[in-house]
């Protein structure tokens, strides 16, 4: 196992290097419109607000904002959407791109590009490593991180400083883990009598697959009897709670927050909002929006949207914002699928 460092530095990137940005939209296979010329070329990215001649930025808002967001900016390149053709015009020196989901092309086309200049790789000295752990080839370990008894980390996973996992955990390819993180610990469950209470013992494992990312101070717990599983591609926000045998499914987003109880059940593509709770053995289905503040007691079948305490479905209320809401948590619209 190699437990050096490759110390990079942790400075702004995002003006250090020009892209050709229309042989990079050629290369990605996208069906797409160009008007204008950006004369200063594209050294880096910047919100639409903020953006500098030479930056590239994005809008994806339609209508009358749009149009205004648009105009206003100094932005020398900026991705926009096709229903704006003929509404918008870029400025002098600059390019209006017309696709049909800017936000989505920008974030593929910059991860691609800075990707390949923020590359962190190796085991920090200032790292405590079990003996019966196995870390995967091109990983990155930082400061005052613990992995625990028989902990297996995938290929090209980063986890930063001050992560513990306890000790039976699997985390899959490409993963990030923040910092602050804990996982794999025992969950809360105990067994009463009159004497007092007895811990249930926890002899499962905490199994998250590839390209996942859980970000800084949440806790997942390893599973008692059975394992706690996250799946493929799921993204965990700050200060989440994830308790015991929990099963979720890929591409999930759970936000700021959220708390889920024991053996819950989410399925795939399903979006958790801000301080959300799932009550324990509750099973949430496929491409589901549970909205902020949401007390989830009963289940919930796939494709529904639920709100309130307790939460209730309010897919029937849902109007033309609808696509907006599923858009903004993640999913697809219905036309798109």
């Amino acid at each position: 196992m190699d437990t050096s460092v490759i110390d990079l530095a942790h400075k702004d990137m995002s003006h250090s290097l020009e892209f050709d940005i229309k042989s990079i939209l050629s290369s990605m296979n996208l069906s797409y419109k160009i008007e204008g010329n950006n004369e200063s070329g594209t050294k880096g990215i910047a919100s639409i607000t903020s953006a500098r001649l030479d930056d590239l930025s994005f809008c994806s808002y339609e209508g009358d904002k749009a149009v205004e967001l648009i105009s206003q900016s100094n932005a020398g390149v900026i991705f926009c959407k096709k229903s704006l053709q003929g509404l918008v015009h870029p400025r002098k020196g600059a390019q209006l791109i017309f696709l049909d989901n800017p936000r989505l092309v920008f974030v593929n086309l910059t991860n691609n590009i800075f990707e390949k200049k923020k590359k962190m790789i190796g085991i920090s000295s200032k790292a405590v490593i079990s003996k019966t752990a196995e870390i995967g080839v091109r990983c990155y370990v930082g400061d005052y991180t613990v992995i625990g008894e028989n902990c297996k980390i995938g290929n090209d996973t980063i986890i930063y400083d001050k992560v513990t996992l306890v000790g039976n955990c699997a985390i899959g390819d490409r993963s990030i883990i923040h910092s602050g993180v804990t996982l794999g610990d025992d969950g809360f469950a105990f067994e009463r009598d009159k004497k007092g209470l007895y811990r249930f013992p926890h002899f499962g494992k905490l199994v998250i697959g590839n390209d996942t990312e859980i970000c800084a101070n949440s806790h997942i717990a390893r599973g008692s009897l059975s394992d706690t599983i996250i799946g493929d591609g799921t993204k965990i926000d700050s200060l989440v709670h994830i308790s015991h045998n929990v099963v979720i499914g890929k591409n999930c987003e759970i936000t700021a927050g959220a708390i889920i109880g024991g053996s819950a059940r989410i399925g795939d593509s399903t979006w958790i909002g801000l301080n959300a709770t799932l009550k324990d053995h509750v099973t949430v289905g496929d491409n589901v929006v549970v909205a902020s503040g949401a007390s989830v007691i009963d289940d919930v079948p796939s494709q529904d949207v639920v709100a309130g305490v307790p939460a209730k479905s309010i897919k029937h209320k849902m109007n033309a914002t609808s696509d907006m809401l599923f858009l903004m948590a993640g999913q697809q619209s219905s036309e798109q699928k």
